[in-house]
């Protein structure tokens, strides 16, 4: 769900073109590991420039003598044109924070935050992140409030309206209606007193009252079925929250992934949507691949292999292209739905999701 940045130890073209296409946002190629620095060249020209971040090593030499990798940032930078900068080991001295003041680039550092403090690094002008495993256990947000207490711009919650301008029922209680932030599923209903809504607000996760314990009830802490917020919008009548959410595992505590999994009534609606259309034909097409049906089709071309299914897609492309010379649309419809679905056997014969699909779509925005 989040654009990631990844790095290796890639000291081929070839090696940074298998960490980028693994999905990241960007790469990091860690300079002590390389043997030719030109390749970081080739990977902006290859990828771009926003594309590919350098990390230099600032470790100090014997006697406090700066780095060989510091004094080279400014000339290196230049050679390759990269936006961003990534530099590990740092101390914090005046040579430091000028060279990294003065480079002109979005700086990340990686930092075990054994000898520095998070405000420190904040403090110098061109730091714009910082990648740190500090924050385990001690609470990423908390992180956060300190550096918005020193004065620092980060991005934090923050809710438009009290606990106490929302109506809520003789208990002090308000109902939150959960929904799937990405296919709009409900997931269960509950509710909030003044302090789940507080705790919400400041994490980021989910907290309910539990009416039946009695107390704070935070989702996902024993079971680790978390939610995480995504947005939480009131009604017309300020008497009800509902709050989209990033939803680990099941929502429900029989398992199901909804608690509203048992129909009531149904009027036969023939409409479809055409995300759950696609999702469920993806989901068959994966369970014969799991649990072959004789007789299928869909086996039928995985038992094939590869070869079988590449075939397919191109003569269904074709199918489409003829098709669309004609003025019915009837036959183009009925050509891009075979395509649809051949692409769909090749993806799970790949090991790839709709998600990854819909994340790529996304990303192109």
């Amino acid at each position: 769900d989040l654009p990631y940045i990844a790095g290796g130890f890639a000291d081929r073209l070839e090696d940074i073109k298998k960490i980028y296409y693994s999905g990241a946002s960007k790469v990091v190629i860690d300079l002590s590991y390389i043997t030719d620095r030109g390749i970081v060249g080739e990977s902006v020209t290859k990828f771009g420039k926003d594309k590919i971040i350098p990390l230099f090593n600032c470790e100090c030499g014997p006697e406090n003598e700066p780095s060989k990798d510091l004094s080279e940032i400014e000339s290196f930078l230049e050679l390759t044109g990269v936006t961003t900068l990534m530099v590990k080991h740092v101390k914090i001295t005046p040579e430091l924070v000028a060279t990294l003041s003065a480079c002109g680039r979005d700086v990340i550092v990686r930092d075990s935050l054994t000898r520095n403090s998070v405000t420190e690094i904040f403090d110098i002008e061109s730091v714009s992140a910082l990648a740190t495993n500090y924050y385990e256990g001690k609470g990423f947000f908390k992180i956060k409030a300190s550096l918005v207490e020193n004065g620092k711009e980060v991005q934090t919650f923050g809710a438009s309206m009290n606990f106490s301008d929302f109506k809520t029922n003789s208990d002090g209680l308000i109902p939150v209606v959960v929904q799937d932030y990405k296919n709009d599923e409900v997931l269960m209903v509950a509710y909030m007193d003044e302090n789940a809504y507080i705790e919400t607000v400041k994490t980021g996760k989910m907290t309910y009252y539990s009416r039946s314990r009695k107390s704070k009830w935070v989702k996902g802490e024993t079971s680790g079925h978390f939610q995480y917020v995504k947005s939480l919008a009131i009604d017309c009548d300020n008497d009800t929250i509902l709050a989209r959410v990033k939803q680990i595992g099941a929502a429900c505590h029989t398992g199901n992934r909804s608690c509203f999994y048992r129909n009531l009534l149904e009027m036969g609606d023939s409409s479809k949507n055409i995300g759950d259309v696609l999702s469920d034909v993806y989901k068959t097409i994966k369970d014969r691949k799991i649990n072959p049906k004789e007789g299928s089709y869909t086996n039928y071309l995985f038992d094939k292999g590869i070869d079988k299914i590449l075939k397919k897609c191109g003569e269904e492309a074709t199918e489409i292209v003829i098709a669309a010379k004609n003025p019915d649309n009837t036959e183009i419809v009925y050509e891009l739905a075979d395509f649809l679905y051949h692409s769909m056997v090749l993806m799970v014969e790949k090991g790839i999701d709709l998600e990854d699909i819909a994340n790529e779509l996304a990303n192109r925005e």
